[in-house]
């Protein structure tokens, strides 16, 4: 993750963010609504794992122990497509 990512940032470069579940019976997984959190937070709020991961928990199970996964936006750019 880049340094100095912040809730806006990643909102504008498109990203995901998913928190999932480490407790085994659970697994749960969800994607983060980072508009409201942007909201809650301010967009300037850091946003990085380490910043993240304190303030989650699993909305199924409860638990604490939860971990996030950053996906970059993978819709079609026009690279490598044929010019007619």
């Amino acid at each position: 993750m880049a340094k100095g990512w912040t809730f806006q940032t990643l909102i504008d470069a498109k990203m995901t963010v998913r928190a999932f579940c480490h407790h085994a019976p659970c697994n749960h997984s969800q994607v983060l609504d980072l508009v409201k959190l942007r909201d809650r937070y301010g967009p300037d709020a850091p946003a990085t794992a380490d910043d993240l991961i304190p303030k989650l928990k699993c909305a199924k199970c409860g638990s604490k122990r939860v971990g996030t996964i950053y996906t970059p936006d993978t819709s079609p750019t026009g690279y490598g497509t044929k010019r007619l």
